[in-house]
């Protein structure tokens, strides 16, 4: 089986393809001085826990926006499963052309996003991101990556409020009962959601105001379902998506070096 890692800012989230299968997936919280071996003892759990044998996984790649634990989870790899994961950064072969000023400066879960996006849909795409940060990617019907926009995400932006406003205390993160907030704690999970949705609607309607092609517009992440539906401008919501991506660009590159 094929193990794919998402390493983001704030959960490390893993699924395990049997070819095109995703069979199981996992979210771990993203912790920066954790050890490789601290890691490597945390994969093989995971994998007793879904009663899967070590030997189970013949190869492995990785996504990361967060270079420090990039050798790390490598080394975590070698040690659990045995095998040498392949990296998304420069030189591998992705499929899509990135036309960013810098493409080096393009984190590579954007990439692997529009990578599944484009794989899928073979059309125009914004494909948003809901993470640590909230990105919107845009990608052309040719498939180019163009660009796109980065937002801070749904919980920073709530916790910055929080530290920030000495009368308010946190709240739960879910839709409150109605837009109009009859007491504080509803005001401000009415922000948090419905305010977060409007946002998203106005920069995807900006965004296709801009593009000369039509795109459809796809969400991913850990909190897509909580914010997507209430955004009228997202049309399907895919929580798997930036595995899948790892995994075409995996065979795109196993197909290289047969």
């Amino acid at each position: 089986m094929l193990l794919v890692v998402d390493i983001g800012n704030t959960n490390v989230v893993l699924g395990l393809y049997d070819g095109e299968k995703l069979v199981q997936t996992f979210r771990v919280a993203t912790v920066r001085s954790r050890t490789e071996d601290e890691y490597a003892v945390l994969l093989q759990q995971l994998l007793s826990l879904r009663k899967l044998a070590s030997k189970s996984v013949s190869a492995a790649i990785i996504a990361s926006v967060v270079p420090q634990l990039t050798d790390v989870m490598v080394s975590a790899i070698r040690q659990a499963v045995g095998t040498q994961p392949l990296i998304v950064g420069p030189g591998i072969k992705t499929g899509i052309s990135v036309l960013y000023d810098n493409p080096q400066d393009v984190g590579a879960d954007r990439i692997v996003d529009a990578v599944a996006a484009f794989a899928r849909y073979q059309s125009g795409l914004i494909v948003v991101d809901f993470g640590t940060a909230t990105t919107f990617n845009c990608v052309s019907p040719k498939g180019e990556y163009l660009g796109g926009v980065i937002v801070p995400g749904v919980k920073v932006s709530l916790e910055g409020l929080i530290q920030s406003a000495a009368k308010l205390r946190p709240v739960e993160l879910t839709a409150p009962p109605h837009v109009l907030g009859r007491n504080t704690t509803h005001a401000i999970q009415s922000g948090a959601i419905h305010g977060y949705a409007a946002m998203v609607d106005g920069l995807v309607e900006r965004l296709q105001a801009e593009l000369d092609f039509p795109c459809r517009v796809i969400a991913t992440g850990g909190l897509a379902g909580l914010i997507g539906q209430h955004a009228k401008r997202i049309e399907e919501l895919d929580p798997n998506l930036t595995l899948e991506g790892l995994r075409i660009i995996y065979e795109r590159n196993s197909k290289v070096s047969r």
